[in-house]
């Protein structure tokens, strides 16, 4: 009886772990679609808001990592119960950066609007749009794998990690042109480069995030593996 009730209990706080990822994944995932609308509508309010939701996300960090901590030490899981538990704390991790990277794009608008110098030029901010929208999905599909623990999803994000890369490498090409054309954009359009970069880190993340999720339900670790092992381990029975 004993026994089955810490297993009871052990399951409600891995449950509540795993609701409480969720919810930072949410956060996270707002933060990078309000700094991007931050940037397309020049908005240095919005840009604000990210900055103010990511002391959140921090703070999030902490206490879940605080208490996985405390779970290992009382609980002494194993087999795949300790498997969920590393990785949830490398997810929090992953989702921790993405917020940074959000709030790395917000204080760019900040400095883009000090400058005055942005909003008299023609730069492809819908680009940049375009490849956020492919990271946010992406990140969104992740977390979403992550709460039904399905590797074919997880399998899916981290085949497209390889168009938002294309996309950056695009918008690189065309914001060196811009550079090129016209030297008045220098300074602006590298500012958008590290803007790309932290969006396309984005999809790192989420790609990291696919790849914990298949850690927890296969076992196996397929970080920096071909794809076509990676494909057979998620997809095996």
């Amino acid at each position: 009886m004993g026994d089955k009730h810490l297993s009871s209990q052990f399951d409600l706080e891995l449950s509540g772990i795993s609701t409480r990822v969720l919810e930072m994944g949410g956060l996270v995932e707002s933060q990078v679609e309000l700094a991007v609308s931050a940037l397309t509508s020049f908005d240095g309010d919005i840009a604000s808001r990210v900055l103010v939701a990511e002391e959140r996300v921090n703070q999030m960090e902490v206490e879940i990592d605080h208490d996985l901590s405390a779970i290992i030490a009382l609980r002494q899981p194993t087999a795949r119960d300790l498997r969920l538990l590393i990785a949830i704390s490398k997810t929090i991790g992953n989702l921790e950066r993405v917020g940074d990277e959000a709030a790395r794009i917000a204080r760019t608008v900040h400095r883009l609007i000090n400058s005055g110098v942005f909003s008299r030029l023609r730069l492809p901010v819908s680009d940049i749009s375009f490849e956020a929208e492919l990271a946010t999905a992406s990140l969104r599909k992740a977390l979403d794998a992550f709460a039904r623990l399905d590797t074919v999803q997880a399998l899916e994000v981290i085949k497209q990690d390889n168009q938002i890369d294309q996309e950056f490498d695009g918008l690189m090409r065309k914001l060196i042109t811009y550079m090129m054309e016209d030297p008045r954009t220098i300074s602006a359009s590298i500012d958008l480069v590290f803007v790309a970069k932290a969006i396309e880190r984005v999809g790192d993340h989420a790609k990291n995030l696919a790849e914990q999720i298949i850690y927890i339900v296969k076992g196996t670790d397929i970080r920096h593996n071909p794809m076509d092992t990676v494909e057979s381990v998620a997809l095996k029975d």
